[in-house]
């Protein structure tokens, strides 16, 4: 008489947040992958939804409360992660039923918890089959991973409780992120993109150690790494693109722009500069240096000069004059940033910022917030309208149908371009032979304020 072996519980997952939270995410249904589970797309397939929450700040909050109350009303049976768990108790008054909160990395407690919720149902015979935990689950295009090589800061940013929701920071073996990237570019990966909370402080937490890699020995410092992953190449012998992000301007950070120069890195550095007036980055403790910042960047351009600069700034940070907001105003004007994004500030529960007198009244900073972004859109368009006529690399994200004259267009990102963060290239009439992941030459024809168009050339 055959055994019928029972379907596979089958688990849903909303993830909120960072790069560094899809990470997380990634690494929890490997890991319920690897115990017999299956992933269901939507909710009504699910025995139990996940949902991985963001807690930086409080809108952030908000949008992960609507979520979990999305996936209650929806399924009924939800385990809550992530960043937004160390407030298990407002999760809780708010939702009653969920099943189990956890905090952030906590991958032992969520896979436990969902054990308990919809233990495995494959039995021992099943059991005994290894799963295929070597291969990870990705939640993003094959073509681009996020490579996640340290945990927490050591920073105590007066605006950020990260420290306090990650933790201090907790640096990878660097053979066990260079084992991973290896085969995720074994697997199709064509663009790394490096992240951490402080990708320049890799290492400090075990003081530099070295680990053998290929036989030699290698430090766990963010230029070795850089300069190891650019030595990786595809099963074709093609190397693939190694993005930096949340790069803190540490002296060494200098060391790796001639890597850039060289090929061996895609020349994009995304570094958090947050404000540029002395007074107002002394009331977020964070270095006051920039004047020294504008030379190096100067020196980058020298060095590197395809390299494009990606930053954050915050507005309305308590405290803030007009004269302040000027400076920055004026800083950017110097620094000629490629790519910037532009916040509110926003009190967050347990930021030392909440105490700090002068608060900047919301229409204020709405205003300021409308002139920053003026200013950027006007330096970007700037930069971009250079472009045209130069031939870049670019790689494919996505590839359309054809419309009614045959045509297919595509959507493709330059070396300036992170996913999701940064502008595209839009491509006109591409061969049909064209897919996800190529990394193409493309002829470019026009911009806007964000944009690129072009042809493959």
């Amino acid at each position: 008489m055959a055994t019928v072996i029972p379907e596979a519980r089958r688990v849903g997952m909303v993830s909120l947040g960072c790069p560094k939270a899809l990470v997380d995410s990634e690494r929890i249904l490997t890991r319920l992958r690897a115990d017999g589970y299956s992933m269901s797309p939507d909710y009504a397939g699910a025995d139990v939804v996940l949902v991985n929450t963001c807690g930086f700040l409080d809108s952030a909050k908000e949008e992960s409360l609507a979520a979990i109350g999305e996936a209650i009303a929806e399924n009924g049976r939800v385990i809550v992660t992530g960043c937004m768990g160390n407030e298990a108790e407002v999760i809780r008054a708010r939702f009653p039923g969920v099943l189990a909160v956890t905090g952030a990395q906590q991958y032992e407690a969520v896979v436990e918890a969902v054990h308990e919720a919809a233990p495995p149902s494959q039995g021992p015979f099943v059991d005994l089959i290894p799963q295929p935990s070597d291969i990870d689950i990705k939640l993003t295009p094959r073509h681009y991973s996020y490579l996640k090589i340290s945990e927490g800061c050591n920073h105590a940013c007066a605006f950020c409780i990260i420290p306090s929701l990650r933790g201090k920071l907790a640096s990878r073996r660097i053979d066990a992120v260079l084992r991973e990237a290896e085969k995720l570019v074994a697997a199709g990966t064509r663009e790394l993109l490096v992240i951490s909370q402080d990708t320049s402080a890799y290492g400090v937490d075990v003081r530099h150690e070295t680990r053998s890699w290929k036989g030699r020995e290698v430090r766990t410092h963010m230029t070795d790494l850089a300069r190891e992953l650019g030595g990786l190449r595809t099963p074709a012998g093609q190397a693939p693109w190694v993005r930096l992000h949340y790069v803190y301007p540490y002296p060494h950070v200098d060391q790796v722009i001639p890597l850039m120069a060289e090929g061996l890195l895609t020349p994009y550095l995304d570094i958090p500069f947050q404000h540029a007036s002395p007074s107002v980055l002394k009331a977020m403790k964070r270095p006051a240096n920039e004047a020294r910042v504008l030379e190096r960047i100067a020196a980058w351009r020298a060095t590197c000069p395809d390299i494009a600069i990606r930053s954050s700034f915050v507005v309305g940070f308590p405290g803030e004059t007009e004269s302040d907001f000027q400076y920055l105003l004026d800083w950017l004007g110097e620094a000629q940033l490629d790519r910037v994004g532009a916040f509110r500030f926003e009190p967050v529960a347990g930021a030392a910022a909440n105490a700090l007198p002068d608060p900047v009244p919301e229409e204020v900073k709405e205003e300021r917030y409308a002139r920053i972004m003026e200013k950027t859109a006007a330096i970007s368009a700037a930069k971009l309208a250079g472009k045209i006529g130069r031939i870049l690399p670019v790689i494919v994200d996505e590839v359309g149908v054809p419309d009614e004259d045959g045509d297919i267009g595509a959507t493709a990102r330059s070396q300036a371009d992170a996913p999701e963060i940064d502008g595209n290239v839009f491509l006109r009439n591409v061969p049909t032979t064209l897919a996800p992941g190529d990394i193409v030459m493309a002829n470019i024809e026009d911009a806007d304020e964000h944009d690129l168009f072009g042809v493959i050339g």
